[in-house]
């Protein structure tokens, strides 16, 4: 009885030291992109995006392999990437992956397709250092395009520029359909906001790509990049893990146009456009700082 009792006093003890000190367990780190200064030192060895169409049966089905790797040269406290995916100029899915103390990063996804598309993807890759108090990152983008011809009636093929003429011909109609289509969506856009594009310069998000390695107009590259990582914390928040639209809901990006990016040519601010799968347009805006 006597022990019985002091196991049962014992068991109090231990509840209420779990209810006066709630918090001294671990909590894991949760996924996250948060532009730090770029680190001088840590680097991206390798950052791929990859698209690969598999033909299936009936003959217009076919999975597309989409895989994402990045290596650091070092490891980071938090690695992380991101990964979106657009079809003839909508978002069709996204990837992510973080991991703590890590290096590399793999991750990748096999999608049932039908019909012929042009595919782009886009990647993120992030790493968040600490040397001692001082935080840092390091960041780079990759990406792939991809044709895909599944049609009842002609072989199955894939391929990222057109060797023969059928293949020239399906790029060309491929790729003029998601201009036109983007260029429409843009103009009521533009005309709904009034916003004049004169003052900007403009472009959609798969052709950030052309500025991993080079500068935006009339600034640094350092400057260039710095724009780059707070426009990706900006995205992965308000675009990539949900938008929030004009009733205050947040839903899905999923069927949403590229983002169109329009950056103020006196570098005070961009604005990110893109029309949701409902028809209603969204904006963000983001200040740049000096």
């Amino acid at each position: 009885m006597k022990r019985t009792f002091q196991l049962l006093a014992l068991c109090i003890a231990f509840l209420l030291t779990l209810y006066t000190f709630p918090f001294t367990l671990e909590k894991p780190t949760k996924e996250t992109i948060i532009f730090f200064p770029l680190d001088r030192t840590a680097a991206f060895i390798q950052a791929t995006t990859a698209l690969q169409a598999q033909p299936e049966k009936p003959r217009s089905s076919y999975s597309l392999l989409w895989k994402v790797s990045s290596s650091l040269n070092e490891t980071a406290y938090l690695r992380q990437d991101i990964s979106l995916l657009f079809a003839d100029g909508r978002l069709v899915g996204t990837l992510s992956k973080w991991k703590e103390n890590s290096q590399a990063l793999l991750q990748e996804n096999n999608i049932k397709q039908t019909d012929s598309h042009f595919f782009q993807a886009i990647s993120f890759h992030y790493g968040e250092l600490h040397r001692g108090q001082t935080f840092t990152s390091a960041q780079k983008m990759s990406g792939d395009y991809l044709y895909v011809v599944a049609s009842s009636y002609e072989p199955f093929t894939s391929f990222r520029r057109g060797k023969t003429a059928a293949e020239k011909e399906w790029q060309r109609v491929l790729t003029k359909a998601t201009t036109d289509f983007l260029q429409y969506n843009a103009k009521t856009m533009l005309d709904h906001l009034g916003i004049h594009t004169e003052n900007y310069y403009h472009f959609y998000l798969p052709e950030l790509l052309l500025y991993n390695e080079q500068p935006f107009p009339g600034v640094s590259q350092a400057k260039t990049k710095k724009i780059i990582g707070n426009l990706w914390e900006g995205l992965y928040k308000n675009y990539f893990l949900g938008v929030k639209q004009n009733d205050g809901t947040v839903v899905s990006p999923i069927g949403s146009t590229i983002p169109l990016l329009l950056i103020s040519k006196d570098y005070s601010h961009l604005l990110v456009l893109t029309k949701m799968k409902n028809g209603e347009t969204v904006q963000l805006m983001q200040q740049i700082s000096p």
